[in-house]
């Protein structure tokens, strides 16, 4: 049985077996990345959402203080840009 591989015992509750989950990415870093896959489908209306819910977390006060925050700001403002000229492409097409 499959389950039995997950098992330390071979029965009872499940136990996880190898390396703890990391903590990798923060939100915001992952709320960006489906903010570009939602482009890249040309899904923007999820898009749109997804950057409003980005701009949310970026903005409200800081619960520490975020030595990123001018960076982060700037990326805000570079995904707004990449949604403005995707919702756009005659603009792009005069220039």
């Amino acid at each position: 049985m499959a389950d039995d591989e997950d098992r330390a015992d071979g029965g009872g509750d499940a136990i996880r077996v190898g390396p703890p989950p990391r903590q990798g990415r923060r939100l915001s870093d992952k709320i960006l990345v489906a903010f570009h896959q939602a482009c890249d489908q040309g899904d923007f209306e999820v898009a749109e959402q997804l950057l409003r819910v980005l701009e949310m977390m970026l903005t409200r006060r800081p619960v520490s203080p975020d030595i990123n925050r001018r960076r982060n700001i700037e990326t805000l403002v570079a995904a707004h840009e990449r949604l403005w000229h995707l919702r756009h492409p005659e603009a792009a097409a005069e220039q």
